[in-house]
């Protein structure tokens, strides 16, 4: 729901809150929001800033998953960590086509390196199978997916597990937040499968809003990351 703009001026303190006209900003369920860098304090200072006369939700991509770290996942750590070992034992990129070659091949190569990333980062060897059938990943695999996500802190945490559900892929999104692959090359990867439709059948119009936004909050996932980092 919007509402109408009700400060004049939004700004990030030395303690890394933010306040709109001089009242600290609290998150949904009345947490202090403070940040761990002044970059995010700022920038998200600056989503607040630029809002117009009616408040924008969907525009503040940045505040959103603060207030998600703050009020879900650092309460709530080992849930959070449950799902994404949980998404890790049925990930995208364990589940291949077995025709048309075009697809096959596509998925072969974007899809097997982050196997092998997760293999010779995270020690967690994952097996994949033709078709959507659920097969059961090693335990050890498993093992060392919670690991990974477990030494995480609960900021970063929040942008991956976001990543995650944007992807359908807990891979994928440990590999991004590990640096190892660009956002862009991970957002492709996620939509191999999709952007093979689209190449043979074309667009449809509101699945093409959707995506655009989608990939618009999965890159902010990123820059979320990046501010945190400074």
């Amino acid at each position: 729901m919007s509402r109408k703009r009700f400060y004049k001026q939004a700004l990030a303190t030395p303690e890394n809150t933010i306040t709109l006209d001089g009242r600290v900003v609290k998150t949904p369920e009345k947490r202090l929001l403070r940040l761990p860098t002044s970059a995010l304090a700022e920038a998200i200072s600056a989503e607040w800033q630029a809002q117009g006369e009616v408040i924008d939700s969907k525009t503040m991509f940045l505040t959103k998953l603060a207030n998600t770290a703050v009020d879900r996942v650092a309460p709530r750590r080992d849930v959070i960590i449950a799902e994404m070992v949980e998404f890790a034992g049925s990930d995208l990129v364990c589940y291949r086509a077995d025709r048309p070659p075009d697809l096959v091949a596509g998925q072969k190569e974007k899809w097997n390196q982050i196997l092998a990333w997760a293999s010779e980062s995270l020690g967690a060897t994952f097996e994949t199978a033709i078709g959507v059938v659920h097969i059961a990943q090693p335990d050890q695999a498993l093992d060392a997916v919670r690991q990974h996500f477990h030494a995480i802190e609960s900021f970063k945490l929040t942008a991956l597990h976001n990543a995650m559900t944007l992807t359908g892929s807990a891979l994928i999104a440990a590999m991004a937040g590990a640096g190892a692959i660009s956002p862009q090359s991970a957002w492709e990867c996620a939509h191999i499968d999709e952007d093979f439709q689209i190449l043979h059948w074309g667009w449809d119009a509101e699945a093409k809003d959707r995506r655009t936004l989608r990939q618009r909050e999965f890159m902010t996932c990123f820059h979320f990351l990046s501010l945190l980092a400074e």
